[in-house]
């Protein structure tokens, strides 16, 4: 804790300041998955409306001197590049099969079971046991320059 005047100030503007930039920079970052998240699901309006939302954002940010300028123009652009590269998803029509054609039950495939994983689940052990004494290579070495003090004495 200070004990300077000035500096007791400046910790409490310091406080309020990270405050009121957190929410700004909440903001940014939240527009910017959202935007992310709609580029991944191919849907074209939506995209291109959230990320104008998400540019605003930023650029609202860089106003207020939460993000820098360069930070913003980049992540702008990486968010742009992404909404140029995204293939939007089309719709097709369904048809109806024209002819059923059956399987007989001999030609089925039948499910390949996966391989079980190698992975072995760890568990707990539940009981008080006391725990080894282990010693590091720090502690070994803490040991040794403590007794050599204790013969320099």
């Amino acid at each position: 804790m200070a004990n300077i005047k000035s500096q007791i100030k400046r910790n409490r503007q310091n406080e309020k300041r990270r405050l009121r930039n957190r929410v700004a920079r909440g903001k940014a970052r939240a527009a910017l998955g959202k935007a992310r998240a709609i580029i991944e699901t191919g849907q074209a309006e939506e995209a291109k409306s959230s990320v104008l939302l998400a540019i605003s954002a930023l650029d609202k940010a860089s106003q207020r001197g939460v993000l820098h300028k360069n930070n913003v123009a980049r992540r702008k652009s990486r968010l742009m590049k992404q909404l140029a590269t995204m293939k939007p998803v089309e719709v097709k029509k369904v048809e109806a099969p024209k002819e059923e054609v059956q399987i007989e039950p001999e030609a089925e495939a039948k499910p390949v079971k996966k391989a079980a994983t190698t992975r072995k689940a760890t568990s707990r052990k539940t009981t008080a046991e006391p725990k080894k004494a282990t010693t590091t290579k720090k502690a070994t070495t803490a040991k040794k320059t403590t007794a050599a003090k204790k013969k320099a004495e």
